[in-house]
């Protein structure tokens, strides 16, 4: 058995080829691979003694040679493709061990220049791949270090490998190529091309949406079914996942994910997540329908639950901090769907584990604790509309104090502009049209999802009382300008004292006049986030 290694990569490549030597499999390599094993006292033959023909063009040029590419390709069991090889004097590999060259990590680095991401694309590594992988029958090719242990388990077991792992690699291989490609494709169809600029020290611009994309996800699970029963679904997730975002959680309990579940599990990690403080977020069918912050997991909890007791019932719930026993034993109250945390405490687990069909979710903190969660935020939201893509940058504005304009007489209290802080924080992860009521960093009525921002400005008052919820003395945020008095009027009777709003509307004097005469304090974030 003959086996070619040509790594860029080379983690592990010297402890998998002693343990191909100790099999009796031949090893041919080609440069700085074959130097590495070569000097660590393995038999290694260069490819170039293989195909007579020297490495060249800097080593652009060294395994594209029918005496690889035949010994890749050739079907062992066509006895006219044996032929062939024995009449050239080809030998067939039946072992390829290939990694690429890292284009995807240097063109991620600041300052990359044209003339590396052109260096980086590799050229003879894919050809041997796929050749590899379409033969697949008869050879077996190695794309990652993440598999030298399977191969090496059944080269042991039985000296050769088995037709479903050799099919496996394939695949993998195939995706891996597709990977790359579409890294490639991505990256020049985002250079702005300068012909006047062009040297070895040039550094394209890159648009921000490149010309062809490419997105490449890989499949986590397929599902029962997706948003109704009667549509089939599966949940992907990106090449390289953010950490802290929702698919790298591991699930330490209960039933299967639905579809819904997970877009709802979504909706509450990324609002939950974006709070400094500790915080819980319950979400119902994608909105925020309890939102608080607090001294720990338990008054988080308590608060949030507060605001629409009736909508929390099957909810999704997230806390960005360790769910305690306390905390555990509050929730274990109601129903509830899936619990999200960073972790949970031993004794917390034991509330849960009679509880066998809830789902526990634990996300770990991206390194750096909480502050660094952003790390986790998707750079780009999509969306399908028929037969295309709608692509945006994701709505990841954070405001501050700073950012805020007063346009009325009445001047908000120091305590009036957190809460509007948080209240706007809040609104940004509501469905348009949203109107939240806020007071003391606790969620008092929230309207949303309406046609009419008059109507969620109603909705919330009435959730606040249902919920036996005083209004007086709360703050507002609104997601979009109020573009009529209305709205105001709506927010101020049921007893807010202080709204947020975006301005912009072509009757914002109208609006500021209204809340003068109303007696309240209102201010312009200068920013919308309608969420759709």
């Amino acid at each position: 058995m003959n086996a070619l290694l040509s790594v860029s990569d080379k983690t592990g490549i010297v402890e998998f080829a002693k343990e191909l030597h100790a099999l009796g499999i031949k090893l041919l390599s080609t440069g700085g691979t074959a130097k590495l094993l070569a000097d660590k006292g393995l038999p290694v033959t260069e490819v170039a003694e293989v195909t007579q023909f020297p490495e060249m063009l800097d080593g652009r040029v060294k395994t594209l040679h029918p005496k690889v590419h035949g010994g890749l390709l050739a079907r062992r069991e066509l006895p006219e493709h044996m032929a062939a090889l024995k009449e050239h004097g080809i030998d067939t590999i039946d072992l390829l061990v290939v990694n690429l060259y890292p284009f995807e990590a240097t063109v991620a680095k600041a300052g990359c220049t044209l003339a590396d991401a052109i260096e980086n694309i590799d050229i003879g590594g894919p050809a041997m791949v796929r050749s590899a992988a379409k033969n697949w029958k008869d050879v077996g090719v190695i794309t990652s270090a993440d598999q030298y242990a399977a191969v090496l388990a059944e080269l042991k077991a039985g000296g050769k490998l088995s037709d479903k792992l050799r099919f496996a690699l394939s695949v993998a291989a195939f995706n891996r190529i597709a990977q790359y490609d579409g890294a490639i494709s991505d990256y020049l169809s985002s250079v702005t091309f300068e012909a006047e600029k062009l040297s070895e020290s040039y550094v394209p611009q890159r648009a921000l949406f490149p010309g062809q994309s490419n997105g490449i996800f890989t499949k986590v699970q397929d599902l029962r079914y997706g948003e109704n029963s009667h549509q089939q679904a599966a949940l992907y997730r990106d090449l390289y996942p953010a950490p802290g975002s929702l698919v790298t959680g591991v699930q330490l309990q209960g039933k299967e994910l639905s579809y819904n579940n997970i877009a709802d599990a979504d909706a509450a990690w990324e609002c939950v997540k974006s709070f400094d403080a500790p915080a819980c977020v319950i979400v119902k069918h994608a909105n925020p329908c309890g939102v608080a912050v607090g001294k720990d997991a338990l008054e988080t909890y308590s608060k949030a639950f507060q605001t629409d007791p009736t909508s929390a019932f099957g909810g999704i719930i997230a806390f960005n901090r360790t769910v305690d026993k306390a905390a555990a034993e509050a929730v274990v109250k109601q129903f509830v769907e899936v619990l999200m945390a960073p972790d949970f405490t031993p004794e917390a687990l034991e509330v849960f584990k009679p509880k066998v069909n809830v789902r526990l979710m634990k996300i770990a903190l991206p390194q750096g604790g909480a502050s660094a969660w952003d790390q986790g935020r998707n750079a780009m939201d999509a969306k399908r509309v028929g037969s295309g893509l709608l692509l945006q940058t994701a709505d990841n504005h954070e405001l501050a104090l700073a950012d805020l304009k007063v346009v009325t007489v009445k001047q908000p209290t120091p305590e009036e502009l957190q809460d509007l802080l948080f209240a706007w924080k809040v609104a940004k992860y509501v469905k348009s049209n949203a109107i939240v009521f806020c007071k003391n960093g606790m969620t008092m009525g929230v309207g949303a999802g309406q046609m009419s921002r008059l109507d969620s400005a109603r909705i919330a008052s009435i959730k606040a009382e249902a919920a036996q919820l005083s209004l007086q003395g709360t703050v507002v945020a609104s997601d979009a300008f109020f573009p009529f008095r209305d709205g105001l009027d709506v927010v101020v009777d049921a007893g807010a004292t202080c709204v947020a709003q975006p301005g912009g509307s072509m009757r914002d004097q109208e609006v500021i006049d209204a809340a003068n005469e109303r007696g309240v304090a209102m201010v312009f974030t200068g920013v919308r986030h309608f969420r759709h």
